[in-house]
């Protein structure tokens, strides 16, 4: 309960949006304990999955940079998803919701956290384009379109987060968390893996 990003989305969209700008003036680092330190966690990841994409579809960086960026994708898109289920791993523990009784939202806390983490991203960057001064003024335009789209989602789903957070805490909603995994990076599940180094279940 100390911590106070714990229940207060617009401090965690804020959180997000803060870092986004400090990481790309220095080195980005998640620094932090307690819940806002798995915030800064997950923004990270997604931070490092959007840069890791940009360098994927260049062209001109030869197979072996391209073939770096899929295999660092699939390693902050893994810890992404891990860092999910921790952030609802403290909400369950915090927050006990009601495993019956009323709706169950289908999505998580830390689902939304995360959607909140690439939006945060997705303004920083639609700002650069709508502001690109080498840019025609139609390409401005047509970015300052699409940024007030984002700004108004990232506001609309910081409140949805704050009302199912306040609904699990009053018992009127409710939430499961059913803490998935990514088969394909599992190398007894991932059957491309497991027949090429003898990796099979529980072998």
């Amino acid at each position: 309960m100390s911590d106070p990003v714990l229940f207060d989305a617009n401090a965690i969209a804020a959180q997000q949006a803060d870092l986004t700008v400090q990481w790309h003036v220095r080195e980005p680092a998640a620094d932090g304990s307690g819940f806002s330190g798995l915030v800064a966690q997950n923004h990270l990841r997604n931070f490092q999955l959007w840069h890791e994409e940009d360098v994927a579809r260049r062209n001109d960086l030869g197979f072996e940079r391209v073939f770096q960026a899929k295999r660092a994708i699939d390693k902050y898109n893994q810890e992404r998803n891990n860092f999910i289920e921790e952030m609802d791993k403290v909400l369950v523990a915090t927050l006990q919701p009601a495993e019956s009784g009323c709706p169950r939202n289908s999505e998580t806390p830390g689902m939304i956290i995360d959607r909140l983490s690439i939006l945060a991203l997705k303004e920083y960057h639609m700002r650069e384009e709508a502001e690109r001064s080498d840019a025609a003024a139609s390409h401005r335009e047509a970015c300052a379109t699409k940024l007030a789209r984002i700004i108004r989602q990232r506001g609309d789903l910081t409140q949805s987060l704050g009302e199912l957070l306040a609904d699990v805490a009053a018992r009127r909603r409710t939430f499961a968390v059913y803490y998935q995994f990514k088969m394909y990076n599992d190398p007894a599940l991932n059957p491309q893996l497991y027949r090429n180094t003898g990796t099979a279940n529980g072998a």
